[in-house]
């Protein structure tokens, strides 16, 4: 293996030039790039330049040299025909003008919405083919009931449901204090202190709960379900399960969208349980409302159907989330940056497509469970 000669300019006091001598590459020059800088700095203008005694030179120390010269062809210089087809290309790239960018155009803006919106249909049909095929999956388990995949199922919920009961409750004990704390502000100014049961209990039970949750959970559950799909494709391990003939939804997707699915209300009735706490703790501290009170009051201003309206969002919630992270979990590519773009489009999509779900929630049921 050639060795690597160092670096150096050296002048000559006979002829009162300057010789480079040395490798002048981008590995030989990077530990000395400081040094060299300052020495071609020293170099007088009209100096004398020899590069016989140069070994080797590529187009980074080249750049260094057609600067130290003004970018021009010095007066007298000493070059081999190679070195010299090196600084001359450095040269014509150095005198080349970049390409201006070309304006944006009604037609690009055109063409980047039809973009949008052929990438929006094909994510439409890929996760309308996903539902249909767990369809078909329930369907035939359902006339096979031996082939469930309970331990699969099981699994799911205690990593989707009891391991998140710990953040879920103290975020959301931290939510209702912070509602309670605030509300309690302005109920003050008009003498309407015990109207803080309505508004804890019917915003937490109804709107704030499943929203809060869903958002926790897209960003915990979703996103690792996405991540862990995506490492399956990345190792090739979907493609193993296929070929030994077993079913990736049926082993893969319909664990996690069921338990999802079934561990999202009680997570809803968990957190919710816990904010309350929280408001009324708040509510005790701010305004001197005892926990009794708050209790007796809480059935009679929140009709039982915001308990189920509550319940039927996490269910529906968790069931969009799982689907679209395993959606997004099934189309990473084989590489770690389709893995991470994929997992956070997971966590974006799922958190629009739940606020999107409970605005049509609000609205198909805006007639039901609010006191008259």
């Amino acid at each position: 293996m050639v060795g690597i000669a160092p670096p150096e300019i050296a002048a000559d006091q006979a002829s009162g030039g300057w010789h480079v001598r040395g490798d002048w590459t981008l590995r030989a020059l990077s530990p000395r790039i400081a040094a060299i800088r300052r020495a071609l700095k020293a170099v007088p203008a009209d100096a004398r330049w020899s590069l016989d005694d140069v070994v080797r030179i590529d187009s980074f120390g080249a750049s260094l040299l057609w600067g130290a010269w003004g970018q021009r062809w010095p007066d007298e210089i000493e070059v081999s025909a190679p070195h010299r087809v090196v600084i001359d290309r450095v040269a014509a790239a150095a005198a080349s003008l970049l390409p201006a960018p070309a304006p944006y155009t009604l037609s690009d803006a055109v063409a980047g919405l039809g973009n949008g919106l052929f990438a929006f249909r094909e994510h439409v049909l890929a996760f309308v083919a996903l539902v249909g095929q767990l369809c078909l999956d329930v369907a035939h388990l359902i006339r096979h009931p031996r082939e469930w995949p309970l331990l699969e199922i099981s699994s799911n919920v205690y990593k989707v449901g009891v391991k998140a009961m710990p953040v879920t409750a103290l975020v959301g004990f931290l939510i209702g204090v912070v509602l309670s704390y605030l509300s309690a502000l302005q109920l003050k100014a008009f003498g309407a202190d015990i109207f803080i049961v309505n508004i804890l209990g019917l915003g937490i039970i109804r709107e704030l709960g499943p929203v809060l949750v869903s958002v926790l959970v897209a960003g915990r559950s979703g996103s690792a379900m996405t991540a862990q799909l995506g490492v399956m494709r990345v190792t090739e391990e979907i493609d193993a399960l296929a070929a030994m003939g077993v079913s990736r939804t049926q082993r893969l997707i319909l664990p996690k969208v069921l338990a999802l699915t079934l561990a999202m209300p009680l997570l809803v009735l968990w957190t919710s349980a816990v904010a309350l706490f929280g408001g009324m703790v708040s509510a005790w501290v701010e305004l001197g409302l005892s926990f009794g009170f708050f209790i007796e009051t809480l059935p009679t201003v929140v009709p039982i159907a915001n308990v189920f309206i509550g319940l039927a969002k996490g269910a529906v919630f968790g069931l969009l989330i799982s689907l679209v992270a395993c959606h997004f979990g099934l189309r990473v590519r084989p590489n770690t940056e389709s893995l991470s773009a994929n997992t956070t489009a997971s966590v974006v999509s799922a958190i629009t497509i739940v606020i999107l779900a409970d605005a049509l929630f609000a609205i198909g049921t805006r007639s039901i469970g609010v006191p008259g």
